[in-house]
């Protein structure tokens, strides 16, 4: 069986194959990156909110503020369970007319960008709560008792504060939307997860539904590479 494959790989590798790999592994890492880009444009405000309005957040001392804050958690947090409840694949062709409404067409490597942004916006959302409720208590009354405000306690102190476990976040995001990207080949949505279900499922050519699985593994080891070395950096208690 093995040396069937390899020498089946060793076919694969002309340049016709070659190309149509790499543009592929282009075309993943765009949709991986803009959509997570663009899942943080939502989720980290998003998980933000969560923390603020959550009961024992940062919520003002006005009564009539409390009962805002109280509510708008309670709808935020039902809001993010119930799209991150939903698979992939089901909000995938869910969503498809909201797709075509934003990018024109429900397939391609853009196209795929709109569900992939909807269904990780939610996970990023969790995540940055999860970091940012790591954050010490102290610190924050620290800058309470110093008069700072709201914005600043967000920005200058939970956020400042978080930025390793967010970054180690960011990493998780990264490799489970690299995932998802692969899943929307099923739809056509390009990339190599698109090569691995037309070449590798449809003409069972078990090659090259091999040669992207390795580079989807090689994709997900950069990227956790890049994110650890990141987080190490930037993390105080290795100074």
């Amino acid at each position: 069986m093995w040396s069937e494959l390899w020498a089946g790989l060793g076919n694969l590798m002309n340049e016709q194959t070659i190309w149509m790999l790499v543009e592929n592994t282009g075309i993943t890492l765009y949709m991986t990156l803009t959509s997570t880009l663009m899942a943080y444009i939502i989720g980290l405000p998003l998980g933000v909110a969560l923390v603020v309005t959550a009961q024992d957040g940062l919520q003002p001392g006005n009564a009539v503020f409390k009962v805002v804050f109280k509510v708008a958690f309670k709808v935020l947090d039902v809001v993010v369970n119930i799209v991150r409840s939903v698979p992939f694949l089901i909000l995938l062709i869910l969503i498809i007319p909201l797709t075509r409404m934003i990018a024109g067409k429900s397939y391609g490597a853009t196209a795929t960008i709109v569900p992939l942004t909807f269904a990780a916006a939610p996970f990023i959302a969790r995540m940055v709560e999860s970091s940012l409720l790591e954050v010490d208590k102290g610190v924050i009354e620290a800058a309470q008792s110093m008069g700072a405000n709201l914005w600043t306690i967000v920005v200058k102190v939970l956020l400042a504060e978080a930025r390793t476990s967010l970054i180690v976040g960011a990493t998780i995001a990264l490799g489970t939307i690299l995932g998802y990207s692969a899943m929307a080949g099923v739809v056509g949505g390009g990339g190599l997860g698109d090569i691995a279900i037309r070449y590798g499922y449809y003409r069972y050519d078990a090659e090259i539904m091999w040669v992207t699985v390795i580079l989807l593994v090689l994709l997900v080891q950069i990227l956790q590479a890049i994110g650890t070395r990141m987080s190490k950096k930037l993390d105080k208690r290795n100074r």
